[in-house]
Formats: C-alpha cells, structure tokens, sequence
C-alpha cells in the first residue's frame, strides 16, 4: 500500500496534519519530532507507506541509502557539529510506535533526557 488513511504520517505526507518540516523531495520528508529527546531531533520518513523496516525489500534499498545519507547534512545544517545519533525502531517488540518506517535523527549537546 502507498499511503494509509489511517496512518498520521501518511496524513502528515498528504499535508492533513501540520509538520515543522525540515527537508522534503518526491521520496522522503523529514520534520521534526513533536516530543524531541534531545535540542535537534528530527524523524525522516519515506513518502511511500511502509509499515516497518522488517517489511523493506530489496527495491527500496535505494530510498533507504537516501535517508541514511541525507542525516549527515540535516544535521550539519541543523547546527549539530559534534556527532549524531540514528535509530530505527522496528516493531512493537522494537519500540515502534508509529507503524510507519522512520529514522530519529537525534543530536546536539548532551544531557539528553531520553535514549
């Protein structure tokens, strides 16, 4: 499926639900989380609905590439200079909580409160 109604980062991808976006393009789009763990933390998301990242295939190693180059530039231009964390959480028993791949993106200076 390409987009579930009843999924918030579809509706957030559809322009349903406000976002503080940070970078977006035909294949990904990347906000920042409402209930940040750390000073800069951003969610990159794929426009393209997939549930998890234990349901990537091998057509989408393309997009995932994409998402995992694009962090060190997002971060760089979101002022985080020294070092950065990614984390993808896949599944119930892995801490997902919205049932749409997504990448935290996670920096700044330390203590962190979360993570």
């Amino acid at each position: 499926m390409s987009h579930d109604p009843h999924c918030i980062f579809c509706k957030i991808v559809a322009g349903q639900i406000p976002s503080k976006k940070v970078y977006e393009d035909d294949e990904l789009l990347v906000f920042h989380d409402i209930h940040p763990w750390a000073p800069v933390h951003v969610l990159l998301i794929p426009k393209l609905h997939i549930t998890s990242m234990a349901d990537l295939q091998p057509e989408h190693a393309g997009l995932m590439g994409r998402m995992t180059v694009l962090v060190p530039r997002l971060m760089k231009e979101l002022g985080v200079t020294n070092g950065f964390r990614t984390i993808v959480n896949t599944g119930s028993d892995g801490g997902q909580e919205v049932f749409h791949l997504h990448m935290h993106a996670i920096g700044g200076p330390r203590p962190w409160l979360k993570g």
